[in-house]
C-alpha cells in the first residue's frame, strides 16, 4: 500500500515556475515508477512525466524542455520542477505510483491532486 500527498501547487503568471512535491508512504517506494499526471477542466487526465526506479524518465511532448521530474528514494519524495509555465498548463496535478505485479496486473496509487493555475 502506498499513500501519496502532493503539495506545491498555486497561482503563477505565465513564464513563471513552480515545484510540485509528492510525499509517499510505504516500505518499497524505490520499486515504483513514479509519475505526474494532470487533468484540466473538461479534459481527460493525461501523463505529464514518469520516472522509473532505474531513473529512466519520460515526458509528454508538451512539457519537454520545461518540466523536470526527479525522485529522492531515501526521503520517499517525487518532485516536478515546472519552468516557463503556460496558461495551458493549468490543471489539477496528480502524483502516481505504479508497479507491475505480473504480466496481467499492476498496482496504481494516486494522490488527491494539487491545483496549478497559470495566468496570462
Amino acid at each position: 500500500q502506498v499513500q501519496l500527498v502532493e503539495s506545491g501547487g498555486g497561482l503563477v503568471q505565465a513564464g513563471g515556475s513552480l515545484r510540485l512535491s509528492c510525499a509517499a508512504s510505504g516500505s518499497i517506494f524505490n520499486l515504483y515508477t513514479m509519475g505526474w499526471y494532470r487533468q484540466a477542466p473538461g479534459k481527460q487526465r493525461e501523463l505529464v512525466a514518469t520516472l522509473t526506479s532505474g531513473l529512466i524518465s519520460n515526458y509528454a511532448d508538451s512539457v519537454k524542455g520545461r518540466f523536470t521530474i526527479s525522485r529522492d528514494n531515501a526521503k520517499k519524495m517525487v518532485y516536478l520542477q515546472m519552468n516557463s509555465l503556460k496558461p495551458e498548463d493549468t490543471a489539477v496535478y496528480y502524483c502516481n505510483a505504479h508497479r507491475s505485479l505480473s504480466m496481467r496486473s499492476s498496482a496504481d496509487y494516486w494522490g488527491q491532486g494539487t491545483q496549478v493555475t497559470v495566468s496570462s
